[in-house]
Order: structure tokens, then C-alpha cells, then sequence
């Protein structure tokens, strides 16, 4: 059934405000929630950080004081939106715990994206990306056995395949290197802004998460681990930043924030098995059509458009959670050695990528080996989830 969320009136704003009871949310059961609720969990939380954070921008470039005060209220009633939706994590998971979820989410999210795709630059984009976030959930399973003595199955319960990807050490790479091509907003789909601002908006919430609790930890190991992937994630909102087009007004922008929860919303709702957090998707996104609608009335007297010249006609196919296994194995088999070069990729070290190696990496191991090295004498072997055989890149003569 087609679903135009530009057509659709959702709870008038004067009637979205919750009280304390109405913030109070369970959190769900970590060993009996489907580990993608989970995952749509902390999808969402980093959309609505997003938002949030981009209508803050917004204000401090506005000086409309009646358009200002229009944000303001829109943007505390995101504010509820993501502490009820954050507070959906329990809180007896560790932050190891919940870093594996984040990890997941990266996996998962990222490689769904990369495979509805339609723009060949923007899907390399994705795939080079996701080969990296699928190394970090290997390094911080590995982590997570050591000093919990836990298996990330329990986690990930078998969805995802935990086992190497492009080596983490690898990923250290020029900041130039990390700009990437916008895409053209006059011709590129709908669908392809939506999933720019969807992944950029995951990498950033996993990028706050990891430079906050990374000093939390005591065991020294772990703050390494934490600092050395979360400057990586630094890395990551800058390569998926840059592929929005600047070009975008701050109304067009505000419109496609709205649309894409409106947009996202709706699929997590769609397959959601949770039904307690199901009507927390179904709630938000009848808030989130009325703020839709704000913002496409601030386009429409102020950027001198129609919202409709700039979004899909109709919402797109839900975006769906779901085990990427062999799209993964794929990628690994064929892109594994990739490396950045300007805003192109290609497979052989360079000089820009070999001097920063060796700034960076030139005194020791770094800490996602350290890792391993560990994990080692611990165990005499690394921690994998292999569903689907052994490692792909035995076959392709990768190291393994």
C-alpha cells in the first residue's frame, strides 16, 4: 500500500507533549528481545540526535526569531521523542553490550542500504564502508569475551556473521582520503538522500557514543580499543557526510530530516515483533507527519518551493532489518583489499596512506590488534561467528 506522508496530518503539535508517566518507558528484555529491535532501537535514537542536532545548527544560522521559536518547539518534542526511544535500551546491558548492538546496527543497516542502492557511487560508498564496521564488531566481540567473558552470539544471535573484515588497523587513512563526491540534488532519487542521511546519522550517534564511554572503562585495553575505532567512526561521518549535496538549502534540508523519519518510522513499524515498542514507532510517527508538514509550510514561505519538487511522491520500500550474510561474504571476497585515493578508491597503498600508517600505526601494534594478540594467549584462537562456512577470503587468497 502506497504511503505519501505529504498528504498524510498527523497528532497536531499542541497535543504532542508527554508528561513524565508518559516518558517512562520499559526498556526491553535483553535476553528474550529480538536483537533487531535492538538495532531499530539505536537506529532511531541516531536519527533523532540528528535531528535534533541539525535543528540546533539551524537556529544559530537563523536570525528569523519567529522561525526560531517554530524549531525550538518542534525540536523539544524530538527531544522527548529520542529519550523515550533511547530509554528503550536496558540498562542492565554493559556498554560492551550495547557497543556490539551498535556494531550490529552498523553491519546490518549499512549493507541493507548499500543493496537498495541505485547510484553506483554512492552503493561503492556504502559497501567500502560497511567492510569496516563489520572488522569492528569482530575486534569488540573479541574484546567482549576477554574482559566479560561473554560470546556476542548471545548478542547477535547468529543474524550477523562475526569474524574479520578490512583489518582495522587499515583503516587509519589521510583525512583527505575521507571526502567523498556529493551527490547532485537537481537528479539524483529521493530514495538515494534518504539513505545518505540515514547512515551519516548512524556513523555520527556511533561516533558520539564511542568518544563519551571510551574513558569509562577501566581496564586499559578497552579505552585503547574504544579510542582508536571511535577515531575511525570520526573518519567514517566525514566520508558519509561528504556525500550530501552542500548545495541543499536549510529548508530542503529541514524537509528531508522530517521525511526520513517519517520514512523510517514507518518501516520499523511495519516489522516490528515488539508490540510495546511497535506503538512507540506507530505514536512517533504520527508526531513526526505534523512535523513534516511544519517544516514543508517554513519551505514553502521562505525557500519559494514546493516540498514535493524534493521528496518522493511516496514513501519508499520499508527498510528492513534483516541477516546480510552472503551480500557480506561477497564484498569481502571482492573489495577486502580497498583502499581510499582522493574521492575514488583504489586497491594499492599509496604514499599519503603509507605516510599516515606509519605516523600512526609506526611504534607498535595498534590497539585493535593488541586485541587480538591478547585474545590469543588467552584463548589460543580468536572469537568468530562463521554460519556460513569458513572465511571467504581463504578462498580469494586473502589472509583469513
Amino acid at each position: 500500500m502506497t504511503f505519501n506522508p505529504l498528504e498524510q496530518r498527523g497528532i497536531p503539535l499542541d497535543r504532542q507533549l508527554r508528561n513524565w508517566r508518559e516518558l517512562a518507558v520499559e526498556p526491553v528484555d535483553p535476553d528474550r528481545s529480538d536483537p533487531y529491535t535492538r538495532c531499530r532501537i539505536i537506529t532511531m535514537n541516531g536519527i533523532e540526535v540528528e535531528a535534533i542536532l541539525f535543528s540546533h545548527q539551524f537556529a544559530r544560522h537563523c536570525q528569523d526569531p519567529e522561525v526560531k521559536r517554530k524549531l525550538a518547539e518542534v525540536r523539544y518534542i524530538e527531544a522527548q521523542q529520542q529519550k523515550a526511544v533511547n530509554w528503550l535500551l536496558p540498562g542492565v546491558s554493559s556498554v560492551l553490550e550495547t557497543t556490539i548492538s551498535y556494531e550490529q546496527v552498523a553491519v546490518d543497516l549499512t549493507a541493507w542500504i548499500a543493496r537498495a542502492e541505485p547510484d553506483p557511487y554512492l552503493k561503492q560508498a556504502y559497501q567500502f564502508g560497511v567492510l569496516e564496521d563489520f572488522d569492528h564488531l569482530y575486534r569488540y566481540a573479541n574484546l567482549y569475551e576477554m574482559i566479560e567473558h561473554r560470546k556476542a552470539e548471545e548478542i547477535v544471535d547468529q543474524l550477523t556473521e562475526v569474524m574479520p573484515g578490512r583489518p582495522t588497523p587499515l583503516h587509519h587513512r589521510h583525512p583527505t582520503d575521507n571526502v567523498r563526491e556529493p551527490y547532485d540534488r537537481r537528479q539524483t532519487d529521493p530514495l538515494s538522500k534518504l539513505h545518505a542521511l540515514t547512515v551519516m546519522s548512524a556513523e555520527q550517534q556511533t561516533m558520539n557514543f564511542y568518544m563519551n564511554v571510551g574513558p569509562t572503562y577501566m581496564e586499559p585495553i578497552a579505552r585503547k580499543l574504544y579510542q582508536e575505532i571511535g577515531l575511525i567512526e570520526e573518519e567514517h561521518v566525514t566520508h558519509y557526510e561528504s556525500l550530501v549535496d552542500p548545495g541543499e538549502t536549510w529548508w530542503e534540508q529541514l524537509v528531508h530530516h522530517e521525511y526520513n523519519e517519517c520514512y523510517l518510522y514507518h518501516s520499523f513499524m511495519e516489522q516490528e515483533s515488539d508490540r510495546r515498542v511497535k506503538a512507540i514507532w506507530e505514536l512517533h510517527l504520527n508526531m513526526e507527519l505534523e512535523h513534516l508538514h511544519n517544516a514543508c509550510d517554513l519551505m514553502r514561505r521562505h525557500d519559494g518551493r514546493d516540498p514535493a519538487e524534493v521528496v518522493a511522491p511516496q514513501l519508499p520500500n520499508v527498510l528492513t532489518f534483516e541477516p546480510n550474510k552472503q551480500y557480506l561474504r561477497e564484498l569481502i571476497a571482492d573489495q577486502l583489499d580497498l583502499t581510499t585515493l582522493g574521492t575514488g578508491y583504489v586497491r594499492e597503498a599509496h604514499e599519503r596512506f603509507e605516510r599516515m600508517q606509519q605516523q600512526l600505526n609506526g611504534d607498535g601494534p595498534a590497539p585493535s590488534d593488541e586485541v587480538m594478540q591478547r585474545h590469543q594467549e588467552m584463548f589460543g584462537r580468536d572469537y568468530r561467528v562463521q554460519t556460513e562456512g569458513e572465511h571467504p577470503a581463504f578462498a580469494t587468497g586473502h589472509w583469513n
